[in-house]
């Protein structure tokens, strides 16, 4: 009985060592730039810019999908500050995107 118990005891401590060092060394840095533009796009989740809500058309102007923030609902300086935003803020590799407004 103690020896099933050492047993668990070790083998849980072996993969914990090993689950803390995997998330060392597969480690991603979040793109913070996501949520500011995100907060910044209105928030109707409408879909008429072609993407699932502004958190998607957020995703697709940072990965790089799209290069314009083509949101309708969005007043024009809105979508402007947005660009601006991007075109000078880099992202965690250190590169700014280069996109544009409608």
């Amino acid at each position: 009985m103690i020896n099933a118990i050492l047993v668990m005891l070790v083998t849980g401590m072996v993969l914990g060592l090993l689950l803390a060092v995997a998330s060392k060394i597969f480690y991603v840095q979040a793109d913070e730039r996501q949520e500011k533009v995100t907060a910044m796009l209105p928030g109707y989740n409408c879909g008429s810019c072609g993407y699932p809500g502004c958190s998607g058309l957020a995703s697709a102007l940072i990965d790089k999908t799209t290069d314009t923030v083509n949101c309708r609902p969005c007043k024009p300086e809105q979508r402007q500050a947005i660009v601006d935003y991007l075109n000078n803020t880099p992202g965690p590799d250190g590169d700014t995107l280069k996109v544009k407004s409608i």
